[in-house]
């Protein structure tokens, strides 16, 4: 079923009136998983005891599967590359080259403590992106990610373009999304991807809808998006 959020407060992440701007990174190598966990751990740990601002942190990973913390065991069908436990939330997902991951990290005590609204609004800022390349990205009540809706491929098929999985720590997100700009696709083969067994659902990628959108381009689109969503500021609360 369609979630259209009509009711979504976009200022509801907005950053404080007079809060310092989200800083962004970008790694232009490929960062091993347990590298990454350990740099957002540390720099969440610094967030959390006001020593550092919020970061954005946009990069690739080599091929790897990783497991949220409602990952089966079974939906591991082929262990063709290697596999980490994580805690962020969700079951198991592929990462690899031409695919954009967001590492997000936000002190939601300084803007709003809902887990719930906070992913919301991570769709919303996937889909805004997605609508700068013309794709109709669309939430589901029923699953989380952003879908594209195929009729080229059958009646009611769905393909999963952008998967989301978060972590908090004292109120200070981590680990966040990922973007599938050119795969391959066949890689995500080898799991159960976020556990959808449902063979009317499917993952595609921009370039295979058609389109010839690179990583930088992408990159452009978050960021602007990213602004609209959860950089601008609030208005000061009436006394």
């Amino acid at each position: 079923m369609v979630n259209d959020r009509q009711d979504l407060d976009l200022t509801a992440f907005s950053a404080a009136p007079g809060a310092a701007a989200v800083e962004w990174l970008i790694s232009d190598q490929a960062i091993p998983y347990p590298q990454a966990v350990a740099a957002m751990e540390a720099r969440v740990a610094e967030i959390a005891a006001g020593r550092a601002g919020e970061l954005v942190w946009l990069l690739e990973h080599p091929s790897l599967y990783t497991s949220g913390t409602s990952g089966k065991a079974a939906d591991l069908l082929d262990a063709r590359f290697p596999i980490f436990q994580t805690g962020r939330g969700g079951q198991l997902t592929y990462h690899g080259p031409g695919q954009r991951v967001a590492y997000v990290m936000l002190d939601l005590k300084r803007r709003r403590p809902d887990v719930r609204a906070y992913v919301a609004s991570l769709e919303e800022w996937i889909i805004r992106t997605l609508a700068a390349f013309n794709v109709r990205g669309e939430r589901r009540e029923d699953r989380v990610g952003v879908w594209v809706a195929r009729p080229d491929k059958g009646k009611g098929h769905e393909d999963k373009i952008a998967a989301i999985g978060v972590r908090l720590r004292r109120w200070v997100s981590f680990h966040g999304i990922a973007i599938n700009v050119e795969p391959e696709l066949d890689h995500f083969q080898g799991i159960v991807a976020c556990g959808v067994t449902d063979p009317r659902y499917g993952v595609t990628s921009l370039a295979d809808l058609g389109l010839t959108a690179t990583t930088a381009d992408l990159d452009i689109a978050l960021r602007q998006s990213f602004e609209e969503v959860f950089q601008k500021e609030r208005l000061p609360e009436a006394i």
